[in-house]
């Protein structure tokens, strides 16, 4: 009697297609006999072949759960790989691709195409450190990097001045290799990267003596950049084609420049708006003042009526940071903190204590607390 479908591939009658097509997956790499000491690998594969041709198919998993094998008809099942494309895999390349990655037979059908191919350069990636009111309005920064410049000597041709690149002897030029395998599918023809020339299909006899045969040589490029106003620690500045040298031709990559800025001494960031604490003292607050506030646009006057409390806030319209993709700024908030003096003269200890005679001894507790109003400001 054939074995249950479901028992081969190991999975429950109530599986998903992902995971049905996982455990074939597994099982394919595990018992493909090209790869596996097993001895029965095989016999093995070709049955988990049938088995995932049945249950990977909806219709034939129908008739199966339902009928069984006389549902499916073994002969119209297949074995070993007769149902490849009926696994949804194009040809025998994207089957062996699926299994062992870009290894084997999957690189084969794809070398011819890929290895004169044009790429792209790498990108480069660097941190760039502001101080605070460089972020705030932006600056005009030099930054330096390494990357790889076109030989001077040889002008990317990796061959000694007179000289120029060979055709392959081993693949004659054309990049890859073919070798002769017999299988229990029959004979098959597997193209792979030419190990002597790597797929370029030249080989340099005489390499340039500055680069030693890289075509390329390594630089610091120094480079001035505009640092745009509002960016912020983890922006990120793209400058586009000042990355690595492209490939066959290709592109450069891009320059990502990351921002970190340094802290302030006074200022602290919140989103688009400055947050400052500013400290006064017991008589300002009742009585109330003008006073002077720090903002990065210089000195502002900020009033201070009687009575204000510690933790009260004030807002400075548009004395924030200017939004980095739309026009304006963000605010400063100055949060009120009133300090209490630690050393008195005789004179100030006397006016405190005629004060604290009028004011009583009257304590109340406070109904909501600086954090829960400094929550509801900054969010």
């Amino acid at each position: 009697m054939p074995r249950d479908y479901y028992e081969i591939l190991g999975v429950s009658r109530t599986a998903t297609q992902e995971e049905i097509k996982a455990a074939f997956r597994r099982l394919a790499r595990e018992y493909h006999p090209d790869v596996s000491k097993h001895p029965d690998a095989e016999e093995r594969f070709k049955e988990i072949n049938e088995a995932y041709a049945v249950l990977s198919d909806p219709q034939k998993r129908a008739a199966y759960d339902r009928f069984g094998h006389a549902g499916v008809g073994r002969g119209d099942v297949g074995s070993g790989f007769g149902g490849a494309r009926d696994f949804g895999f194009g040809d025998f390349a994207d089957l062996f691709e699926e299994l062992f990655g870009m290894g084997g037979f999957g690189r084969a059908w794809r070398s011819r195409s890929t290895t004169k191919r044009p790429r792209r350069g790498r990108d480069i990636q660097i941190t760039l450190t502001l101080n605070f009111e460089e972020a705030v309005f932006g600056a005009e920064k030099e930054v330096q990097f390494t990357r790889q410049e076109v030989c001077p000597t040889c002008h990317g041709t990796g061959a000694a001045p007179g000289t120029r690149p060979q055709t392959c002897p081993t693949c004659h030029g054309s990049g890859v290799v073919r070798q002769t395998r017999s299988t229990f599918f029959g004979t098959m023809v597997q193209e792979t990267v030419c190990p002597t020339c790597q797929g370029t299909g030249e080989v340099i006899t005489n390499p340039c003596p500055t680069c030693h045969g890289r075509g390329a040589v390594s630089k610091t490029i120094r480079k001035k950049v505009s640092i745009p106003a509002g960016v912020d620690t983890g922006t990120q500045i793209r400058i586009a084609g000042e990355g690595e040298l492209g490939e066959n031709g290709g592109p450069r990559g891009d320059l990502y420049i990351k921002i970190r800025v340094k802290p302030h001494k006074f200022f602290q960031r919140r989103g688009d708006d400055i947050v400052l604490t500013l400290n006064i003292n017991i008589a300002q607050a009742a009585l109330g003042a003008t006073v002077k506030v720090p903002t990065v646009d210089g000195e502002e006057e900020l009033n201070i009526p009687a009575g204000t409390q510690p933790g009260q806030i004030f807002r400075l319209r548009g004395k924030g940071v200017p939004h980095l993709q739309r026009p304006g700024r963000g605010d400063q908030i100055v949060i009120i903190n009133v300090e209490v003096p630690r050393r008195l003269n005789a004179h100030q200890r006397e006016l405190l204590e005629e004060l604290a005679k009028s004011l009583g001894t009257e304590v109340r507790p406070q109904s909501r607390s600086l954090l829960d109003r400094l929550k509801d400001l900054l969010g």
